[in-house]
Protein backbone atom coordinates (compact mmCIF):
# COMPACT_ATOMS: atom_id res chain seq x y z
CA UNK A 1 0.00 0.00 0.00
CA UNK A 2 1.61 3.63 -1.14
CA UNK A 3 1.73 6.41 0.72
CA UNK A 4 2.64 9.81 -0.64
CA UNK A 5 6.19 10.81 -2.04
CA UNK A 6 7.68 13.79 -1.21
CA UNK A 7 11.51 13.16 -1.72
CA UNK A 8 13.20 15.79 -4.00
CA UNK A 9 14.77 13.67 -6.66
CA UNK A 10 17.29 16.18 -7.97
CA UNK A 11 18.64 16.35 -4.21
CA UNK A 12 18.57 12.50 -4.32
CA UNK A 13 20.34 12.36 -7.54
CA UNK A 14 23.25 14.09 -6.10
CA UNK A 15 23.66 12.28 -2.98
CA UNK A 16 23.78 9.13 -5.17
CA UNK A 17 26.04 10.49 -7.79
CA UNK A 18 28.73 11.43 -5.28
CA UNK A 19 27.79 8.35 -3.16
CA UNK A 20 28.29 6.07 -6.41
CA UNK A 21 31.45 7.66 -7.23
CA UNK A 22 33.36 6.38 -4.29
CA UNK A 23 31.82 2.80 -4.85
CA UNK A 24 32.66 2.16 -9.06
CA UNK A 25 35.52 2.00 -10.73
CA UNK A 26 37.02 5.07 -12.21
CA UNK A 27 35.01 7.88 -10.24
CA UNK A 28 33.57 9.87 -12.83
CA UNK A 29 29.81 8.77 -12.88
CA UNK A 30 26.79 10.44 -14.31
CA UNK A 31 23.19 8.85 -13.06
CA UNK A 32 20.21 9.36 -15.11
CA UNK A 33 17.36 11.05 -14.27
CA UNK A 34 15.98 9.38 -11.16
CA UNK A 35 12.43 6.56 -11.87
CA UNK A 36 10.37 7.64 -8.79
CA UNK A 37 6.95 6.04 -9.11
CA UNK A 38 4.02 8.71 -7.99
CA UNK A 39 3.60 6.81 -4.21
CA UNK A 40 5.98 5.09 -2.60
CA UNK A 41 5.40 1.58 0.04
CA UNK A 42 5.57 1.88 3.50
CA UNK A 43 7.99 -0.95 3.44
CA UNK A 44 10.56 0.36 1.92
CA UNK A 45 11.40 2.91 -1.14
CA UNK A 46 12.57 2.37 -4.62
CA UNK A 47 14.96 4.56 -6.43
CA UNK A 48 15.32 3.20 -10.14
CA UNK A 49 18.48 4.50 -11.70
CA UNK A 50 21.60 3.84 -14.76
CA UNK A 51 24.54 4.72 -14.31
CA UNK A 52 27.53 5.57 -17.10
CA UNK A 53 31.01 4.88 -15.59
CA UNK A 54 34.02 4.01 -17.41
CA UNK A 55 32.16 3.37 -20.39
CA UNK A 56 30.06 1.16 -18.83
CA UNK A 57 26.17 1.80 -18.05
CA UNK A 58 25.02 -0.44 -15.20
CA UNK A 59 20.95 -0.43 -14.63
CA UNK A 60 20.74 -0.32 -10.63
CA UNK A 61 17.87 -0.19 -7.72
CA UNK A 62 18.37 1.78 -4.63
CA UNK A 63 16.14 0.21 -1.72
CA UNK A 64 15.94 2.80 1.34
CA UNK A 65 14.19 1.94 4.84
CA UNK A 66 11.06 3.68 5.19
CA UNK A 67 11.24 7.06 7.08
CA UNK A 68 7.48 8.54 6.95
CA UNK A 69 5.73 5.57 7.84
CA UNK A 70 6.49 1.80 9.55
CA UNK A 71 3.96 -0.59 8.66
CA UNK A 72 5.95 -3.25 11.39
CA UNK A 73 6.19 -2.05 15.00
CA UNK A 74 10.18 -3.75 14.71
CA UNK A 75 11.11 -4.29 11.07
CA UNK A 76 13.91 -6.76 10.72
CA UNK A 77 17.08 -3.72 10.52
CA UNK A 78 18.30 -2.63 7.29
CA UNK A 79 21.31 -4.04 8.18
CA UNK A 80 20.23 -7.63 8.36
CA UNK A 81 17.92 -7.78 5.69
CA UNK A 82 20.84 -7.16 3.50
CA UNK A 83 23.01 -9.30 5.32
CA UNK A 84 20.11 -12.12 4.21
CA UNK A 85 20.25 -10.47 0.83
CA UNK A 86 23.66 -11.48 0.37
CA UNK A 87 23.78 -14.54 1.94
CA UNK A 88 21.17 -16.01 -0.41
CA UNK A 89 22.94 -13.88 -3.85
CA UNK A 90 26.12 -15.55 -2.68
CA UNK A 91 25.25 -19.20 -0.86
CA UNK A 92 22.29 -20.18 -3.12
CA UNK A 93 20.71 -20.38 -6.64
CA UNK A 94 17.73 -18.50 -5.40
CA UNK A 95 16.98 -15.65 -8.04
CA UNK A 96 17.50 -12.54 -5.46
CA UNK A 97 18.87 -9.94 -7.27
CA UNK A 98 22.70 -9.66 -7.19
CA UNK A 99 23.80 -7.37 -4.75
CA UNK A 100 26.19 -3.99 -4.59
CA UNK A 101 26.68 -2.09 -1.06
CA UNK A 102 24.51 -1.31 2.16
CA UNK A 103 24.80 2.26 3.72
CA UNK A 104 23.79 2.53 7.34
CA UNK A 105 24.52 6.56 7.39
CA UNK A 106 21.22 8.13 7.73
CA UNK A 107 22.51 11.28 6.71
CA UNK A 108 22.49 10.53 3.11
CA UNK A 109 19.20 9.52 2.21
CA UNK A 110 17.15 9.96 5.72
CA UNK A 111 17.53 6.37 6.04
CA UNK A 112 19.71 3.39 5.62
CA UNK A 113 19.87 2.02 2.33
CA UNK A 114 21.43 -0.66 -0.17
CA UNK A 115 21.69 -0.88 -3.81
CA UNK A 116 21.05 -4.15 -6.22
CA UNK A 117 21.21 -4.64 -9.73
CA UNK A 118 17.65 -4.02 -11.57
CA UNK A 119 16.75 -7.10 -13.08
CA UNK A 120 14.23 -7.26 -15.66
CA UNK A 121 10.91 -8.67 -15.22
CA UNK A 122 6.94 -8.28 -13.89
CA UNK A 123 5.68 -9.00 -10.74
CA UNK A 124 1.25 -10.55 -10.35
CA UNK A 125 -0.21 -7.07 -9.27
CA UNK A 126 -2.23 -6.50 -5.84
CA UNK A 127 -3.84 -3.52 -7.39
CA UNK A 128 -5.84 -4.87 -9.23
CA UNK A 129 -5.21 -8.01 -7.96
CA UNK A 130 -3.81 -10.78 -10.97
CA UNK A 131 -7.48 -12.22 -11.22
CA UNK A 132 -8.92 -9.41 -11.58
CA UNK A 133 -6.91 -7.35 -14.47
CA UNK A 134 -3.20 -6.88 -15.93
CA UNK A 135 -1.08 -9.46 -17.29
CA UNK A 136 -1.37 -12.04 -15.81
CA UNK A 137 -5.06 -12.19 -16.55
CA UNK A 138 -4.16 -11.76 -20.08
CA UNK A 139 -1.93 -14.79 -20.49
CA UNK A 140 -2.62 -18.43 -21.28
CA UNK A 141 -3.34 -20.98 -18.65
CA UNK A 142 -0.42 -22.68 -19.29
CA UNK A 143 1.71 -19.73 -18.73
CA UNK A 144 -0.52 -19.17 -15.02
CA UNK A 145 0.18 -22.48 -14.02
CA UNK A 146 3.72 -22.46 -14.76
CA UNK A 147 4.10 -19.06 -12.58
CA UNK A 148 2.03 -21.10 -10.17
CA UNK A 149 4.66 -24.09 -9.40
CA UNK A 150 8.02 -21.62 -9.82
CA UNK A 151 6.77 -19.83 -6.66
CA UNK A 152 5.95 -23.35 -5.15
CA UNK A 153 9.38 -24.57 -6.11
CA UNK A 154 11.66 -21.48 -4.72
CA UNK A 155 9.64 -21.65 -1.58
CA UNK A 156 10.50 -25.27 -0.85
CA UNK A 157 14.46 -24.69 -2.16
CA UNK A 158 14.06 -21.62 0.66
CA UNK A 159 12.82 -24.34 3.37
CA UNK A 160 15.82 -26.79 2.13
CA UNK A 161 18.47 -24.21 3.25
CA UNK A 162 20.54 -24.84 6.60
CA UNK A 163 19.03 -22.30 8.77
CA UNK A 164 21.61 -21.68 11.10
CA UNK A 165 23.51 -19.06 8.85
CA UNK A 166 20.55 -17.34 9.12
CA UNK A 167 20.25 -17.48 13.20
CA UNK A 168 20.42 -13.40 13.42
CA UNK A 169 16.19 -13.77 12.09
CA UNK A 170 15.11 -15.01 15.47
CA UNK A 171 13.55 -13.13 17.68
CA UNK A 172 13.61 -14.36 21.35
CA UNK A 173 12.11 -11.76 22.91
CA UNK A 174 8.62 -13.05 21.40
CA UNK A 175 9.16 -16.39 22.05
CA UNK A 176 10.42 -19.91 21.03
CA UNK A 177 11.02 -19.82 17.73
CA UNK A 178 7.69 -20.42 15.59
CA UNK A 179 4.21 -20.94 16.58
CA UNK A 180 4.84 -19.30 20.34
CA UNK A 181 7.13 -16.50 18.70
CA UNK A 182 4.78 -15.63 16.16
CA UNK A 183 1.76 -15.04 18.32
CA UNK A 184 3.89 -13.26 20.85
CA UNK A 185 4.82 -10.93 18.31
CA UNK A 186 1.31 -10.49 16.43
CA UNK A 187 0.65 -9.92 19.84
CA UNK A 188 2.39 -6.98 20.18
CA UNK A 189 1.82 -5.86 16.61
CA UNK A 190 -2.09 -6.02 16.78
CA UNK A 191 -2.04 -3.50 20.15
CA UNK A 192 0.60 -0.96 18.09
CA UNK A 193 -1.34 -1.40 14.64
CA UNK A 194 -4.48 0.44 15.62
CA UNK A 195 -5.59 2.16 18.63
CA UNK A 196 -9.17 1.24 18.62
CA UNK A 197 -11.31 -2.05 19.71
CA UNK A 198 -10.57 -4.54 16.79
CA UNK A 199 -13.02 -7.52 17.48
CA UNK A 200 -12.52 -9.80 14.83
CA UNK A 201 -8.47 -9.78 15.40
CA UNK A 202 -9.05 -10.35 19.21
CA UNK A 203 -11.28 -12.86 18.62
CA UNK A 204 -9.16 -14.47 15.81
CA UNK A 205 -6.33 -14.43 18.45
CA UNK A 206 -7.96 -16.38 20.92
CA UNK A 207 -8.90 -18.94 18.83
CA UNK A 208 -5.14 -19.32 17.61
CA UNK A 209 -3.51 -19.68 21.52
CA UNK A 210 -6.92 -22.35 21.64
CA UNK A 211 -6.08 -24.56 19.28
CA UNK A 212 -2.15 -24.08 18.71
CA UNK A 213 -0.62 -27.25 17.07
CA UNK A 214 2.81 -28.72 18.15
CA UNK A 215 5.65 -28.17 15.79
CA UNK A 216 7.50 -31.53 16.13
CA UNK A 217 10.03 -30.74 12.94
CA UNK A 218 12.89 -28.42 13.16
CA UNK A 219 12.82 -24.92 12.38
CA UNK A 220 13.55 -23.72 8.63
CA UNK A 221 14.21 -20.31 6.92
CA UNK A 222 10.78 -18.81 6.19
CA UNK A 223 10.74 -16.48 3.34
CA UNK A 224 7.74 -14.64 5.55
CA UNK A 225 5.82 -13.13 2.66
CA UNK A 226 6.03 -15.83 -0.13
CA UNK A 227 3.69 -15.21 -2.82
CA UNK A 228 3.78 -14.72 -6.47
CA UNK A 229 3.22 -11.28 -6.23
CA UNK A 230 7.05 -11.32 -4.91
CA UNK A 231 8.70 -12.64 -7.57
CA UNK A 232 9.92 -10.98 -11.24
CA UNK A 233 8.80 -13.22 -13.96
CA UNK A 234 10.32 -13.28 -17.73
CA UNK A 235 7.54 -13.52 -20.49
CA UNK A 236 7.99 -17.37 -20.68
CA UNK A 237 6.72 -17.28 -16.94
CA UNK A 238 10.36 -18.06 -15.29
CA UNK A 239 11.37 -16.32 -12.68
CA UNK A 240 13.72 -13.77 -12.94
CA UNK A 241 13.89 -12.39 -9.05
CA UNK A 242 12.24 -13.12 -5.49
CA UNK A 243 11.64 -9.71 -3.30
CA UNK A 244 10.57 -8.55 -0.50
CA UNK A 245 12.03 -10.03 2.47
CA UNK A 246 11.52 -7.85 4.89
CA UNK A 247 9.28 -10.15 7.21
CA UNK A 248 11.54 -13.53 6.79
CA UNK A 249 11.99 -15.07 9.77
CA UNK A 250 12.44 -19.49 10.90
CA UNK A 251 9.62 -21.26 11.68
CA UNK A 252 7.12 -24.29 10.40
CA UNK A 253 7.31 -24.58 6.35
CA UNK A 254 3.61 -24.82 6.64
CA UNK A 255 3.60 -21.06 7.64
CA UNK A 256 4.86 -20.14 4.55
CA UNK A 257 2.94 -22.36 2.93
CA UNK A 258 -0.41 -21.32 4.18
CA UNK A 259 0.30 -17.61 3.44
CA UNK A 260 1.13 -18.60 -0.14
CA UNK A 261 -2.25 -19.69 -0.44
CA UNK A 262 -4.18 -17.26 1.24
CA UNK A 263 -2.57 -14.17 -0.32
CA UNK A 264 -4.12 -15.99 -3.58
CA UNK A 265 -7.24 -16.99 -1.82
CA UNK A 266 -7.41 -12.62 -0.80
CA UNK A 267 -7.05 -11.73 -4.03
CA UNK A 268 -10.00 -14.12 -5.79
CA UNK A 269 -12.18 -14.96 -3.27
CA UNK A 270 -11.41 -11.85 -1.28
CA UNK A 271 -12.67 -9.76 -3.98
CA UNK A 272 -15.01 -11.27 -4.93
CA UNK A 273 -13.51 -13.02 -8.00
CA UNK A 274 -12.89 -16.20 -9.12
CA UNK A 275 -9.29 -17.65 -9.61
CA UNK A 276 -8.23 -17.36 -13.30
CA UNK A 277 -8.20 -20.83 -15.40
CA UNK A 278 -4.54 -22.69 -14.86
CA UNK A 279 -3.71 -21.79 -11.22
CA UNK A 280 -3.57 -25.48 -9.74
CA UNK A 281 -5.79 -26.06 -6.71
CA UNK A 282 -5.03 -25.64 -2.82
CA UNK A 283 -5.10 -29.19 -3.11
CA UNK A 284 -2.80 -29.39 -6.17
CA UNK A 285 -0.89 -27.14 -4.45
CA UNK A 286 -0.08 -28.99 -1.13
CA UNK A 287 0.62 -32.24 -2.99
CA UNK A 288 3.47 -30.76 -5.19
CA UNK A 289 4.95 -28.41 -2.11
CA UNK A 290 5.11 -31.96 -0.45
CA UNK A 291 6.50 -33.62 -3.39
CA UNK A 292 8.94 -31.05 -3.82
CA UNK A 293 9.77 -30.92 0.09
CA UNK A 294 9.51 -34.44 0.73
CA UNK A 295 7.94 -33.46 3.91
CA UNK A 296 3.71 -34.12 5.01
CA UNK A 297 2.27 -30.86 5.52
CA UNK A 298 0.18 -30.72 9.05
CA UNK A 299 -2.48 -28.12 10.51
CA UNK A 300 -2.77 -26.41 7.26
CA UNK A 301 -6.58 -25.12 8.47
CA UNK A 302 -5.03 -23.64 11.71
CA UNK A 303 -1.95 -21.83 9.84
CA UNK A 304 -4.22 -20.35 7.31
CA UNK A 305 -6.09 -19.01 9.83
CA UNK A 306 -2.80 -17.53 11.34
CA UNK A 307 -2.12 -15.95 7.75
CA UNK A 308 -5.53 -14.52 7.58
CA UNK A 309 -4.98 -13.10 11.19
CA UNK A 310 -1.72 -11.73 10.27
CA UNK A 311 -2.91 -9.73 7.38
CA UNK A 312 -5.68 -8.44 8.44
CA UNK A 313 -3.39 -7.15 12.12
CA UNK A 314 -1.59 -5.52 8.71
CA UNK A 315 -4.59 -4.08 6.97
CA UNK A 316 -5.27 -2.61 10.51
CA UNK A 317 -1.39 -0.81 10.60
CA UNK A 318 -2.68 0.65 6.67
CA UNK A 319 -5.81 1.56 7.31
CA UNK A 320 -4.48 3.66 10.56
CA UNK A 321 -2.03 4.94 8.12
CA UNK A 322 -4.81 5.96 5.68
CA UNK A 323 -6.27 7.62 8.57
CA UNK A 324 -3.15 9.69 9.15
CA UNK A 325 -2.19 10.43 5.75
CA UNK A 326 -6.22 11.94 5.37
CA UNK A 327 -6.64 9.20 2.49
CA UNK A 328 -9.78 8.20 4.92
CA UNK A 329 -11.73 10.16 7.83
CA UNK A 330 -10.74 9.45 11.77
CA UNK A 331 -13.72 7.48 12.49
CA UNK A 332 -13.42 5.29 9.25
CA UNK A 333 -14.09 1.96 9.85
CA UNK A 334 -11.41 0.36 6.84
CA UNK A 335 -8.95 -0.92 9.73
CA UNK A 336 -11.39 -3.19 11.23
CA UNK A 337 -13.52 -3.49 7.83
CA UNK A 338 -11.81 -4.67 5.11
CA UNK A 339 -11.30 -7.69 2.71
CA UNK A 340 -8.59 -9.14 5.02
CA UNK A 341 -10.86 -9.31 8.14
CA UNK A 342 -13.83 -10.07 6.31
CA UNK A 343 -12.42 -13.41 4.98
CA UNK A 344 -10.67 -13.91 8.64
CA UNK A 345 -13.79 -13.69 9.92
CA UNK A 346 -15.69 -16.01 7.08
CA UNK A 347 -12.74 -18.49 8.04
CA UNK A 348 -13.87 -18.77 11.58
CA UNK A 349 -17.68 -18.68 11.57
CA UNK A 350 -17.74 -15.64 12.89
CA UNK A 351 -20.04 -11.98 12.57
CA UNK A 352 -18.88 -9.80 9.52
CA UNK A 353 -16.57 -6.92 11.13
CA UNK A 354 -18.42 -4.61 13.32
CA UNK A 355 -18.22 -0.94 13.33
CA UNK A 356 -15.47 1.22 15.59
CA UNK A 357 -16.61 1.82 19.23
CA UNK A 358 -14.88 3.53 22.15
CA UNK A 359 -11.61 5.46 22.39
CA UNK A 360 -8.18 4.89 21.01
CA UNK A 361 -6.33 3.20 23.36
CA UNK A 362 -3.07 5.57 23.16
CA UNK A 363 0.21 3.98 21.78
CA UNK A 364 2.53 5.08 19.29
CA UNK A 365 1.75 5.70 15.52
Amino acid sequence: MPVPDQRDPTVTRAVLTRWLAERLPGGDVTLSELEMPATTGFSAETLLFDTACGGRTQRLVAKVAPVRYQVFPDPLPYADQYRLLRLLDERTTIPVPPMRWYEADPALLGAPFYVIDRVDGRAPGDDPPYHQAGWVAETTPERRRRIWTAGLEIMAEVHRLDPAPFAFLDRPRYGRTGLDQRLGYYTHYMSWAYHRPQPTCAEALRWLRDHRPPEPGPPVLLWGDSRIGNILYGDDGEPRAVLDWEIATLGAPEEDLAWFMFLDRHHSEGIAVPRLPGFPSYADTVAYYEELSGRRMRHLAYYEVLSAFKFAVIMARIGQAFIDFGLVPPDSDFPVDNTASRLLAALLGLPAPRPVTGPPSGGPR
